[in-house]
């Protein structure tokens, strides 16, 4: 492998390592305001990230809990989803990299990709709905506002994900013959 190559990828290695470190520290610290909130709801406007649901959890706790289940589930899946990114990057054999770990993980991530879209949608809607009944919901919409990139985004790695399965395919078919 050239080395610009190795460089690239080891640049694009610690550049997934920060993010995910930083999408870890953004649900841990919503992981605990939530359940801080639990034990003092009088504390709801002091969330991490400025993030004051208190009109909303003094108006209905459905609502409020509702909305924080979908920031938790998306913060989470976020993680996870680089989580993978970074085991596929540290186990990629770039020499020879059609083979079915590559493959299950790059299907994965579209998989998970796919459900922060989804999820992200359905959250968005659910907030549109609250907004209809005078719900302030703006702070929310940083949450959930790339939902449609992600969908896009998980149709563009299952295609990957095709190709690396047919191009396993075609390697052990490959390797059988000789």
């Amino acid at each position: 492998m050239p080395k610009t190559n190795y460089f690239v990828f080891k640049g694009l290695n610690i550049f997934a390592w920060i993010i995910f470190v930083g999408l870890c520290i953004e649900s841990g610290g919503l992981i605990v305001n939530f359940i801080f909130s639990l034990y003092k709801p009088e504390f709801v406007q002091n969330l991490y990230q400025k993030l004051d649901l208190s009109e909303m959890y003094n108006r209905s706790k459905w609502a409020f809990y509702s909305m924080y289940s979908f920031i938790l589930a998306i913060s989470i899946l976020k993680a996870y989803l680089f989580y993978i990114v970074i085991r596929l990057i540290s186990k990629l054999d770039l020499a020879k990299p059609f083979n079915s770990f590559v493959s299950n993980q790059i299907t994965q991530i579209s998989y998970y990709t796919l459900s922060i879209g989804l999820l992200s949608y359905i959250a968005r809607q659910t907030a549109k709905n609250l907004l209809h009944r005078g719900y302030e919901i703006d702070q929310l919409n940083q949450f959930w506002a790339d939902s449609q990139a992600f969908i896009l985004m998980a149709a563009v790695v299952y295609v990957i994900a095709t190709i690396f399965t047919k191009g396993v395919e075609i390697q052990t078919e490959n390797d059988l013959t000789i």
